[in-house]
């Protein structure tokens, strides 16, 4: 059989739309197992177009070992350019920070993470210090023989 993949969400927003949303989500993974960017196109298309769902508010981030992702009430399913994505108040600080600490020799990712939420607390009153960490092993793209369209010329 085929195993199950991790996803790891983060939200932010009203906790109870978060949660409405992250049930939809979790039943178009289950429709969609293994493809979790079409199932956060096919979440954000219903999110859009339903009259209930529509008037949810939040946003959500979403990833698991292949793509991370942030769902948008606006119908966006936005994949970020430097593997940075960020969601709340405290968003820009962290953002920032992470972009800034993400090329340090020797920090990981999770060091970059923590550093980057401890920064945005320092400068954001709506963030505070309480934060839960959440960990995944990721699987680097690999690039294709004879696909130079993302190399550039030197």
């Amino acid at each position: 059989g085929q195993s199950k993949s991790s996803t790891i969400v983060g939200f932010a927003g009203s906790t109870a739309d978060a949660f409405t949303l992250l049930e939809r989500l979790e039943g178009k993974l289950d429709e969609y197992p293994g493809q979790l960017a079409r199932s956060c196109v096919e979440l954000a298309k219903g999110w859009r177009t339903d009259k209930y769902l529509r008037r949810l508010e939040a946003s959500l981030l979403v990833a698991d070992e292949n793509i991370s992702l942030e769902i948008t009430g606006n119908g966006d399913v936005l994949e970020s350019h430097d593997k940075v994505l960020s969601v709340g108040s405290g968003s820009p600080f962290a953002m920032a920070a992470a972009r800034a600490l993400q090329d340090v020799e020797g920090m990981s990712a999770e060091d970059v993470c923590r550093k980057s939420m401890d920064i945005a607390s320092d400068m954001c009153v709506f963030t505070n210090k309480n934060f839960k960490y959440e960990v995944m092993d990721i699987k680097e793209k690999k690039e294709v023989d004879g696909d130079d369209d993302d190399k550039k010329d030197e």
